[in-house]
């Protein structure tokens, strides 16, 4: 087995699992928060498909499926297009508000472009060096897993979430 085909599991086993949480879920249930500034579940899986979108765009030097492929447009969310969710307050969680199809579209996309990229990759380009601004600096593969453990932690809470609403 290689490197890049426990990345290939590791971020399939994300996707499965946002699938999971949006198997039956209700637009109420979306954007329903279980304590007065908590994430929302639109808003979890917004996020965890645009970091993995945008940041294996720009490792892999490709277009963010976000707006290649329209998304953007479509979700028609009152945010700068390069937005993703780092940072932004709970007035702009509440503001994610979309249909769970359209959710799962765009995470099957995003997903869909970072299995395309992984697959080719040999186990050397993890190796490479992409960003010299740490210490030590950080690898094509640490960012990887990176963006894999952001998705795999988020998606645990947007679970633990409908649980909560149902």
């Amino acid at each position: 087995m290689r490197s890049t085909d426990i990345l290939i599991d590791g971020f399939g086993r994300v996707s499965e699992n946002v699938h999971a949480v949006l198997d039956g879920i209700t637009s109420e249930q979306l954007v329903e928060r279980v304590a007065p500034e908590a994430n929302t579940i639109a808003w979890l899986i917004w996020h965890i498909s645009r970091v993995q979108d945008a940041q294996v765009a720009d490792v892999a030097v490709a277009d963010e499926v976000w707006t290649s492929a329209g998304f953007y447009d479509r979700f028609a969310l009152p945010f700068d297009r390069s937005a993703s969710g780092y940072g932004q307050s709970p007035d702009e969680v509440a503001q994610v508000i979309v249909e769970p199809g359209l959710l799962a579209e765009y995470h099957d996309s995003a997903h869909a472009a970072t299995v395309g990229y992984l697959r080719t990759l040999s186990d050397d380009d993890l190796e490479r060096v992409i960003d010299e601004n740490w210490d030590p600096p950080v690898t094509l593969g640490v960012r990887l897993v990176s963006v894999l453990d952001d998705d795999a932690q988020h998606v645990g809470q947007a679970a633990y979430i409908r649980g909560l609403v149902g």
